[in-house]
């Protein structure tokens, strides 16, 4: 192809340059099959800046982080504001396996569940501090719960755990769950070889192979756990919640990979009134550029 002149030739690469300044959507909604939406979310400036140092998504896996440990998500109910990890070193009734424990950030923006059980298994009855209670010496973990004896039977009655031999004196229950000031389990110091977590029982509590096995964690959006008004209006308007600037401000990230302060309507807003946001306005003023220079020069 042979240009005329050098204003043909400005043209056509005004054109070929336009698709490429609108960008695709920064922020995903999905991280592999997990749907993600606020607070959480796919990458820095995505969801809140609270949660985006502990929940990752790296190569469609969206994970947990501690300063111990990734652990997979495996769901997130929104309604809720639950979220359930699993620990591939856990025991459970199909797997017994050596741990090291679990832990939590202190100042992560997450809390044990109400229905979460830990299960501390093969732990020493003469060293672990977890029978030192009666013996006068504090423990700065929870003593064993008393109503948690059957757990112990039912997951030491497992093909994969009573290959062991293991008496049912040396598993410890505890719920609701509280890791301590420290917000850590580690079963070295608590001689205990191993641990299973669950959060449900599928209405099958004698059935230990059919129970849910992971760990629940709760969340809140903040103090008074209020929804953010902003984000909601972003969200129904096709953008992702996310944050930016030296302040890690709100911004609305839109389909076209711009961000907004508000969200991502182009002329009509809630009220039916019209409304073109900053970055919609850039884009009709490039696409109006290169339409005159194309007219002006045929």
């Amino acid at each position: 192809m042979i240009f005329k002149n050098s204003s043909t030739f400005l043209s056509c690469i005004v054109f070929l340059l336009l698709p490429s300044l609108i960008t695709s959507q920064t922020c995903q909604k999905t991280c592999g099959s997990i749907p993600i939406k606020y607070p959480f979310g796919t990458g820095p400036g995505c969801g809140d800046p609270r949660f985006q140092p502990y929940v990752i998504c790296n190569n469609q896996q969206l994970s947990f982080k501690t300063h111990t440990a990734c652990y997979p998500v495996t769901s997130i109910e929104y309604n809720y504001q639950v979220m359930y990890i699993s620990d591939p070193s856990m025991s459970t009734c199909a797997c017994t396996q050596p741990s090291k424990g679990f832990s939590l950030d202190a100042n992560a923006p997450f809390s044990f569940h109400d229905d979460t059980v830990f299960a501390l298994l093969d732990c020493s009855t003469d060293s672990s501090p977890i029978y030192k209670f009666n013996g006068g010496v504090n423990s700065t973990f929870p003593m064993c719960d008393s109503q948690g004896a059957p757990v112990c039977s039912l997951l030491y009655s497992c093909q994969a755990i009573s290959r062991l031999n293991l008496p049912i004196s040396t598993c410890c229950v505890y719920t609701p769950v509280d890791l301590g000031p420290a917000f850590e389990m580690d079963l070295e110091k608590l001689h205990c070889s191993s641990y299973s977590a669950l959060y449900g029982f599928s209405n099958q509590e004698l059935n230990p192979q059919a129970w849910k096995y992971g760990v629940a964690l709760k969340y809140k959006f903040n103090f008074n756990n209020d929804y953010p008004d902003m984000c909601a209006s972003c969200e129904k308007s096709n953008g992702v919640c996310g944050y930016g600037g030296p302040y890690s401000s709100f911004v609305c990230n839109c389909p076209s990979g711009f961000n907004t302060t508000n969200d991502c309507f182009l002329g009509s807003s809630w009220n039916n009134s019209f409304r073109i946001v900053p970055w919609q306005t850039g884009i009709l003023l490039i696409n109006a550029l290169g339409w005159f220079i194309f007219l002006a020069l045929m």
